[in-house]
């Protein structure tokens, strides 16, 4: 099966449903729409599963209200730009690509 990793802040998020929309940069997991994936915590311990509703490719630059529906907000685009910079550990810029992921957790 599939997996996804997340950080430990946002698994509360996740749990709550609060949280439904992830954003990945390279990601080569060839995600497709109805497929079951397990959530991971960042020690690779299960914490959930979810069915995967939507993956789309984009630019950072290009994200839209839609996109940003059901992620965990920024207070600002550097803020965003840092926060993804510091995951990847490299520079996200407005060009970067990225994947968006929108999910239903199942349990």
């Amino acid at each position: 099966m599939k997996t996804i990793k997340f950080a430990q802040p946002l698994i509360p998020l996740i749990l709550s449903r609060q949280k439904s929309t992830t954003w990945r940069i390279n990601d080569e997991k060839d995600l497709t729409v109805g497929e079951t994936i397990d959530l991971l915590n960042a020690l690779g311990e299960k914490f959930g599963q979810a069915e995967i509703l939507n993956v789309k490719d984009t630019k950072f630059d290009d994200l839209n209200s839609e996109d940003k529906e059901g992620h965990e907000s920024f207070l600002s685009d550097e803020d965003m730009y840092n926060t993804y910079s510091r995951y990847y550990s490299f520079r996200v810029v407005p060009e970067t690509k990225l994947k968006i992921i929108k999910f239903k957790l199942l349990k």
